[in-house]
């Protein structure tokens, strides 16, 4: 009984182990998703992010009333002696040393203050809500970052599959060409040394496929943990390459607006406009009120401290004022730090109207970029089917005779070299695709998108 519930056992483990291997299929957007909701610098933007609504909560608070309650216990061991006019005591032209109050006395008060008008309490409540703007801006920097290195990511990978698809099929090609040489060789209708030629050109594609597949691996371990997957979870890429990654044909565009770091920006602007207004509002009255009532007990014998009586009594008091703070003169502080602000906004505006116009030269180019390389994509496929075909014609014309191996050879150099530029363009092309929606803000449309 005990053997077969271990054989069970193991077999269920078995099982799970099966299950939790399953190859995870993903498509870009997944990818992307994952990426956004599970990454480091997204999971660490999005706790900044919610410390600054704590921070406007603090902020807050010096607009609401402030209640505090507080008891104190007092043993005069030596009470303090003042010194009265001996005319109190019928004793003219005489000063008196006498010792005054009591030796234990104890205090229970409860007090209430609340700031009626603070021109800074209100401007620094405003600065707290914008600058929770900001740090939410920040959350979707770090998204779209996330989402622009991941999905450059998956696209290498899926050219680099397509690298792999093609060095497999030139290996089998030549593979299938080396055993017709070695064939002529020893039938002494070839020559040895185009065999070697032969062998070479093959080692050179095994070498090929070996790096291709490192580089596959790396980049999918690097998915991996750019989407918070375990280094054990077996996944598959499911989009092509050739998939178009934004719905819209990207277009010349000026108004960049939707760009996350030129919304940052602009933010951060309005962010000193009102660090300034905070730093004026110290020449504005700050009116306050307050209020306080409490007990207090005096005894001298400690033993009956506690009992009531008319020679234990409790006396009262309460107090209520309303204070007002005008400032005069405060040596030029709040003007050197008013000026400062103002430096501070108008470096912020140099850097946005600066940034508005770098924005403006990269899109250009990646737009340039993009079409350029949309355009040698289709020749060089193009000229790939045309080295298939002058390959396939000179190797039917070296078995008829009529053609040398180092033609053939000189082919295939050809055919490689186009397979390899149509390779280095597709990427080129998804890159500058990339490149555009990151610039003009659609970047999010990757992790945004219901579909």
């Amino acid at each position: 009984m005990k053997r077969n519930f271990f054989i069970a056992a193991i077999i269920l483990q078995a099982t799970l182990g099966v299950v939790a291997q399953e190859t995870k299929k993903l498509t870009l957007k997944d990818c992307v998703k994952l990426a956004v909701e599970q990454n480091i610098n997204t999971r660490t933007a999005r706790i900044e992010n919610e410390k600054s609504k704590y921070k406007k909560e603090e902020t807050r608070a010096a607009l609401l009333p402030k209640l505090n309650m507080s008891a104190q216990f007092t043993d005069n061991l030596a009470l303090p002696t003042t010194v009265l006019p001996g005319d109190f005591f019928g004793k003219p032209g005489t000063t008196i040393a006498v010792q005054m109050g009591s030796q234990f006395s104890t205090t229970a008060s409860l007090s209430l203050s609340q700031v009626i008008y603070s021109q800074t309490a209100l401007t620094a409540l405003q600065l707290s809500k914008k600058s929770e703007q900001l740090t939410s801006l920040s959350v979707e920097k770090a998204s779209e970052e996330v989402a622009f290195e991941v999905a450059r990511l998956y696209v290498l990978n899926q050219t680099t599959v397509e690298q792999q698809r093609i060095i497999s099929e030139n290996i089998k090609r030549t593979e299938k060409l080396q055993q017709i040489t070695r064939l002529t060789v020893e039938t002494g209708l070839g020559k040895q040394v185009d065999l070697d030629r032969v062998n070479v050109n093959l080692e050179n594609l095994y070498t090929q496929k070996s790096n291709t597949d490192a580089a596959l691996e790396q980049q999918i371990n690097m998915i991996k943990y750019l989407t918070g997957l375990s280094a054990t979870q077996e996944i598959a890429l499911t989009d092509s390459v050739t998939q178009p990654l934004s719905a819209v044909e990207p277009v010349l565009m000026n108004d960049f607006s939707e760009n996350v770091n030129i919304r940052m920006l602009q933010s951060q602007k309005e962010l000193n406009m009102l660090n300034k207004k905070l730093v004026n509002s110290g020449y504005l009255p700050t009116l306050s009120l307050s209020g306080q009532a409490a007990y207090q007990g005096l005894r001298n014998d400690f033993s009956t401290y506690f009992e009531s009586g008319s020679a234990n009594k409790w006396y009262p008091m309460a107090n209520f004022s309303v204070s007002l703070s005008v400032p005069i003169f405060d040596g030029f502080e709040k003007r050197a730090k008013s000026r400062q602000a103002s430096m501070d906004i108008k470096k912020t505006s140099e850097t946005l109207e600066s940034t508005k116009e770098n924005y403006g030269v990269n899109y250009k180019n990646a737009l340039n970029t993009y079409i350029n390389n949309r355009a040698t994509v289709k020749r060089q496929r193009q000229n790939v089917e045309l080295s298939e075909k002058v390959y396939q014609e000179t190797s039917l014309k070296l078995n008829q005779g009529l053609a040398t191996m180092s033609t053939l050879l000189q082919d295939e150099m050809s055919l490689s070299s186009a397979q390899a530029n149509y390779l280095s363009a597709l990427y080129n092309l998804k890159e500058a695709e990339l490149k555009i929606m990151s610039i003009n803000g659609k970047i999010k449309d990757l992790y945004n998108s219901t579909n």
